[in-house]
């Protein structure tokens, strides 16, 4: 069970038809939560990455919906962004970007939400520590998708210029501070509904 199953009252999910609008209605949510966090950018002047929101929003939507509803809402995510909707860093749209120096880590937010997901799924995203590691699996698949494919455009993976100077280094500071908001955020969550629930 994660923190999604909780929203929307068992009354409301009774017959499988329930089930899948109920499921449709958060997998298209998420997609629009990051399409709306895709609109804080920060471009740097050095790098080709800028500095968005959407790292924090598919850790949430991983952690919030589970590894199915949240892999699925990611890639509805980048199905808007191919077809032209204005979803992706500072309301960019269409297959270019997916094909661009960022792609690796676009396609990676599929990863990232089933890796995040389903960790929460195992109770994760209930204490602190774990819910910690379980952002920091989530951030480190979304590198482990875009550094390749940055190196592509860079040169390599090394060096002032490569990929590690470009599209890692520099985004160290913001992960950890959104690690820590999540950290923070995901079992106080928890905390609420065990004593709205006991109430």
């Amino acid at each position: 069970m994660v923190l999604s199953d909780l929203l929307i009252p068992a009354a409301l999910r009774r017959t499988r038809a329930q089930q899948r609008l109920a499921d449709a209605v958060l997998i298209l949510g998420g997609s629009l939560l990051t399409a709306l966090m895709a609109r804080v950018e920060i471009p740097l002047p050095f790098t080709p990455v800028p500095i968005t929101g959407q790292t924090f929003a598919v850790l949430l939507v991983g952690a919030a919906l589970g590894s199915r509803r949240g892999a699925l809402s990611m890639a509805v995510y980048l199905l808007e962004g191919a077809l032209g909707l204005p979803v992706f860093a500072g309301g960019a749209a269409g297959l270019a970007r997916l094909r661009g120096p960022t792609g690796g880590y676009l396609i990676g937010f599929i990863a990232a939400a089933f890796v995040t997901g389903w960790l929460a799924e195992r109770g994760w995203d209930r204490r602190p520590a774990t819910t910690a590691l379980a952002m920091l699996a989530g951030n480190a698949v979304i590198y482990l998708f875009g550094l390749p494919w940055l190196a592509w455009f860079v040169g390599g993976l090394l060096g002032p210029k490569g990929a590690l100077a470009l599209g890692l280094l520099p985004f160290v500071p913001g992960d950890l501070l959104k690690l820590l908001l999540a950290t923070l955020a995901f079992p106080s969550a928890w905390l609420l509904v065990r004593r709205a629930r006991a109430s």
